[in-house]
């Protein structure tokens, strides 16, 4: 049974003041258990609108849930995406002050564009001629459903559990790089938590962004010269400490460092 318009609304209202109060909701799959992953996008476009009409500006657009471990731990044989904004971007080395309620730490590359991107029929390819430059890429990921219980709808409708990002300082050419072979580890406070390699993105990064433009279409949406794509984690997340830092090292791709800030009282 579909779940009326009134109630995708209300959702959205719940979910767009959950950020902006910082105090997270319940799982909304609790109170609507067959909400479909159409309806929960209707609800993210939602609230997305409500952020251009505060004056927001979308930057580009995050991918998640590409690796299979994800997949199968949410049951689902593709990825999602969410929206990125102007407000959300950090530059290599900043104080991560974005209001965030339970962020978590995602090493990943982000494609620059220079050409439209616009599906379906987009394939690697097209992906790596319509791309600028890449640069390593921290992603913050949050949600605002308590203690991270979500099951897809509720990803989804949160904006694919968006946070903020940071941008790496030395951009490569596409055809400088082997994206696939690309090695990475992420340090926390000068210690190896995480490793990964660009494969881990459905065996190619450039995939990601490849499905998120042939996915897009189906919304009359097209990946527009000059937006940011995030695309996908190149190993699992790190629940982020507060005062900790972050570097990705993804060796001749470049470096990408993110900073928290330390909770209040601590020394």
């Amino acid at each position: 049974m579909a779940v009326g318009p009134e109630v995708l609304a209300a959702w959205s209202e719940r979910l767009f003041r959950a950020e902006r109060e910082r105090r997270p909701v319940k799982p909304l799959t609790d109170e609507e258990p067959g909400i479909t992953v159409e309806e929960a996008y209707q609800i993210q476009l939602d609230v997305v609108q409500r952020k251009l009409e505060l004056g927001e500006e979308v930057a580009g657009h995050k991918i998640g849930l590409t690796s299979r471990p994800m997949q199968e731990m949410f049951g689902v044989t593709e990825p999602d995406y969410g929206h990125l904004f102007r407000s959300m971007a950090y530059a290599s080395g900043a104080v991560i002050d974005y209001p965030l309620l339970q962020p978590r730490v995602e090493a990943e590359i982000a494609f620059v564009l220079k050409k439209d991107l616009e599906g379906p029929g987009v394939g690697i390819h097209e992906v790596m001629r319509a791309t600028e430059y890449v640069v390593p890429a921290i992603e913050v990921v949050d949600s605002r459903i308590e203690n991270w219980r979500i099951k897809l709808p509720d990803t989804v409708a949160d904006n694919a559990s968006s946070g903020c990002f940071v941008l790496g300082d030395r951009p490569s050419r596409v055809e400088d790089v082997d994206l696939g072979l690309v090695g990475m580890a992420l340090h926390e406070d000068g210690e190896v938590t995480q490793t990964g390699a660009g494969a881990a993105v459905l065996g190619h990064p450039a995939l990601g962004v490849a499905w998120l433009a042939n996915k897009l279409a189906s919304f009359g949406t097209v990946l527009r010269a000059g937006h940011i794509v995030l695309s996908g984690a190149v190993s699992a997340a790190v629940n982020a400490r507060p005062g900790a830092r972050y570097v990705a090292n993804f060796g001749r791709l470049g470096r990408v460092e993110a900073v928290f800030p330390r909770q209040e009282g601590e020394a």
